[in-house]
């Protein structure tokens, strides 16, 4: 309620509006709004649609819909106030911005707003006004004795200050001066810019067309063209007329004439005391340039030299990480015998932001193959050098035959051991694809995913350790190993973070998202890396992404044929688990199931003889023969030149009964010394 005749200043909203909208707001052009942050949804009652010069049905709800309304630098500079207030904890904020009607008029509009909190600080809800502001600034420019045409010239250089600061590219400075809004801001018809490359300018814009003058793409310094003069001089060149245009640069003058000319400014964009190009205005129905102008475009081409420096910084800051990252990846991926696979890598869009992100396929004995995906924390040329060092021990650790879990394990040490303060998150996963035995280990990294046959696509649920060096230094170096069988034609998705994260938005979201994408992808596995990747540049990609496609060929194994090895190395339990693992899943894969416990059984007790009395590793060889019958061979190798002898067991009926198994079970049995060692093999018969 006002006393007094006092004017009210702000509108208090209720907490459950939308309700029934006040009438005197609609009389003073003021409209009010309820912006939803959970469902992202803008609910504007009619009068605010009013200020809009929309219609109700011409909005749908979402803010998208207000775009064409409200120019591209007037949005970025809204988006980055209510950013700011919503990271800041403040509770209100206002703002003056102008729209554009539907008549392509501008006007000026004033919004309020007041964030609403959860109890834990979280901002849900936005409610607030907006209102035709244009009549109270034309009252206050008059109170204030301000002029008009100044105010206009000053706004210009502040909005256009304002769209550059969010530019980091180059392209990006082009398009906030020479687009139409841009050229619109400046009064102009048209723009040209030129960047100094080797003792010449690059002609790298004209606006609002991409029309190049022939001839002038490359101009040398010493040239008698204006560009070139701001550049050798240091100073602007004004031409006051289509006169002073014509005597001063008469080849240039000739190939444009017909662009009906009036006067146009050329200022160089000069950083650090050097030019780095020059910009040039061209004006349609102007007779000159005040002092002011002058003063001003001045002004603004400081304020361009400064973004367009800055963007150039950026853009090479960026070629260098990113050289220096795809220098660290592998230059190609080796051809897997069973495998599909296709691998991408994504970098940031911009800067230094990029980083650790890799991946890698490792070639193994016995047709096996190691696919690695990690993450060094950190977005700089540090975490990609650090990455390219732990790519190296991690393809050497898997190479020498050690078990995944080992493999992780021995990384970790050694990252921690290196002079950075840097940890990895990182899957290993070792693949024999003639049975489709996946043993995956993960270090503090997302889950794989699994894409089926038939497209669909679930999470594969992985017991983790900690992440590389971390697991070092606090002593929890276990890594569990997590055996999955991968069915022919079904593919193993292994990503970095940068797929799956976005700001706002909950990890489990992004991973969700990212399973529905899979589903609904392309059966081709380029085609889907390529469509996963699109997502991430559709999005801006503020983090690089690594991406890992494995697809065990849908081709079944030959009757005859099969062939798979394993290292076991003494000392090292989870290799003979994994072993045993490989065995079973060979066993099943080769059609010999109704045996399967029988072959387990003996394979597991040449492996332990082997390491309990030889001082080096075990290998097992398993392998399909063909004959008249079918039969399954399973060999241990090792490095004693001492034959093993058949004896009985002892008093304690513990020992002694390795060859006594071996001969009950196995169908025929035998031992062949190879060189410095000894193998120790047995069939069986499979029906």
């Amino acid at each position: 309620m006002c006393h007094g005749g006092s004017v009210p200043t702000t509108v208090s909203l209720p907490d459950d509006w939308p309700a029934h909208p006040d009438r005197s707001l609609s009389l003073n052009r003021m409209g009010s709004f309820d912006w939803d942050l959970e469902t992202g949804l803008l609910h504007m009652d009619a009068a605010a649609l009013e200020v809009y010069d929309m219609t109700p049905g011409e909005y749908d709800g979402r803010p998208e819909s207000l775009g064409p309304r409200v120019p591209p630098d007037e949005a970025a500079r809204l988006d980055a106030l209510v950013s700011s207030v919503l990271k800041s904890g403040d509770d209100s904020y206002g703002a003056y911005f102008r729209i554009r009607t539907q008549d392509g008029q501008l006007r000026w509009t004033h919004t309020q707003g007041r964030v609403m909190r959860g109890s834990d600080g979280r901002p849900f809800r936005i409610i607030g006004i907006v209102r035709d502001a244009t009549e109270e600034l034309s009252h206050s420019a008059e109170r204030l004795g301000l002029d008009e045409e100044r105010r206009r010239q000053t706004s210009v250089v502040e909005s256009t200050t304002a769209a550059l600061a969010h530019a980091r590219t180059v392209r990006d400075v082009i398009d906030v001066i020479g687009d139409a809004h841009g050229l619109e801001r400046l009064g102009s018809m048209g723009m040209v810019m030129g960047l100094v490359e080797a003792g010449r300018i690059h002609l790298v814009a004209e606006g609002p067309a991409d029309s190049f003058v022939p001839g002038t793409r490359y101009t040398r310094i010493d040239e008698q063209y204006p560009m070139s003069e701001v550049v050798r001089s240091l100073q602007p060149r004004f031409l006051d007329s289509a006169k002073e245009f014509a005597e001063g640069y008469p080849e240039l003058w000739s190939k444009i004439s017909s662009m009906d000319i009036s006067a146009a400014a050329y200022l160089p964009l000069i950083a650090q005391a050097r030019p780095i190009g020059a910009i040039g205005l061209l004006y349609q129905d102007k007779d000159g340039f005040t002092q002011d102008e002058r003063n001003l475009l001045i002004a603004l081409g400081s304020s361009i030299a400064q973004s367009l420096q800055r963007a150039m910084l950026l853009e090479q800051e960026h070629d260098l990480a990113e050289g220096l990252q795809q220098a660290m990846l592998p230059r190609r991926i080796p051809s897997v015998p069973g495998a599909e696979i296709a691998v991408r890598y994504r970098s940031a869009r911009m800067g230094q932001d990029i980083g650790g992100d890799w991946y890698d396929v490792i070639p193994l004995p016995g047709g096996r193959v190691g696919a690695v995906i990690g993450d060094v924390q950190g977005h700089d040329t540090h975490a990609a050098a650090v990455m390219g060092q732990l790519r190296i021990v991690l393809r050497a650790y898997a190479a020498e035959g050690h078990a995944p879990g080992t493999v992780m394990a021995r990384a970790s040490v050694f990252l921690h051991e290196l002079d950075t303060d840097r940890f990895a998150t990182c899957t290993y996963v070792e693949a024999d694809l003639s049975t489709g035995v996946l043993q995956v280990v993960r270090a503090g990294h997302i889950d794989p995913l699994l894409r089926t046959r038939d497209g669909d696509c679930r999470r594969l649920p992985v017991e983790g350790g900690m992440p590389l060096s971390l697991s070092a230094e606090f002593g929890r170096l276990e890594y569990p190993v997590t055996t999955v069988e991968l069915d022919p034609g079904e593919t193993l998705v292994l990503c970095t973070d940068g797929l799956v994260e976005h700001p706002g938005a909950d990890l489990d979201d992004g991973i969700q998202l990212l399973t529905e994408l899979i589903r609904s992808g392309p059966a081709d596995l380029g085609r889907l890396a390529d469509r996963l990747c699109g997502v991430i540049d559709e999005r801006g990609g503020d983090d690089d992404m690594a991406l890992l496609l494995l697809r065990r060929q849908a081709e079944d194994v030959p009757q005859g044929g099969g062939r798979l090895q394993q290292h076991v190395a003494p000392g090292d339990p989870e290799a003979l688990v994994a072993a045993r693992h490989m065995i079973g899943a060979a066993v099943r894969a080769w059609g010999a199931r109704e045996r399967a416990d029988e072959i387990e059984l003996v394979a597991d007790e040449l492996i332990v003889n082997a390491l309990m009395h030889t001082d080096g590793p075990a290998i097992v060889t398993l392998r399909v023969l063909t004959g008249p019958q079918r039969r399954l061979r399973v060999e241990v190798a090792d490095r004693s030149s001492a034959l093993p002898r058949r004896r009985e067991a002892g008093e304690s009926g513990v020992s002694g009964r390795g060859l006594m198994l071996v001969d009950r079970l196995a169908d025929v049995w035998g031992v062949e010394p190879r060189g410095s060692g000894k193998c120790v093999w047995c069939e069986f018969v499979m029906s």
